[in-house]
């Protein structure tokens, strides 16, 4: 999201650009002139305006998780309320599935939803891979 407030400013071709830049720089001042501590988060690091990032006293990169930190994940990702079916191997699923921790809670949400929208409250590997896949044509990422 940082990057949406914060992106790179830019040459000046029109009053957009004036003031989008304008933004940028008054948004930099805000942030020298407050005396607390400033929480920025993105996955664009890229666009990220340089005069931004020079301020910045700590930078801490979180790398996508590994399949035994994606394992934990899953299995603490579901509510209690909500049966997994047996044919679920929550292993095999972190291993063949490279997803970050909030893409592995956006597919637990989408089969929440679905589990209670049936009224079956059970989420089998069917409903998980659909789940999954959904989230990667999402990403932009060819299954």
């Amino acid at each position: 999201m940082a990057d949406a407030l914060f992106g790179k400013r830019t040459d000046i071709r029109d009053a957009h650009d004036k003031y989008a830049n304008q933004e940028v720089a008054y948004l930099l001042q805000r942030i020298e002139g407050y005396n607390g501590l400033v929480i920025l988060a993105t996955n664009q690091r890229g666009n990220m305006d340089d005069a931004l990032v020079r301020r910045f006293q700590a930078i801490i990169h979180f790398p996508v998780p590994r399949p035994d930190e994606r394992y934990q994940i899953w299995c603490k990702a579901f509510p209690s309320q909500i049966e997994i079916a047996g044919n679920i191997d929550w292993q095999q699923v972190a291993a063949c599935y490279e997803l970050t921790g909030a893409r592995i809670m956006n597919v637990t949400q989408y089969c929440a939803v679905e589990a209670l929208a049936d009224q079956s409250l059970c989420i089998d590997f069917k409903r998980l891979e659909a789940a999954i896949l959904r989230e990667y044509i999402k990403e932009g990422k060819v299954v």
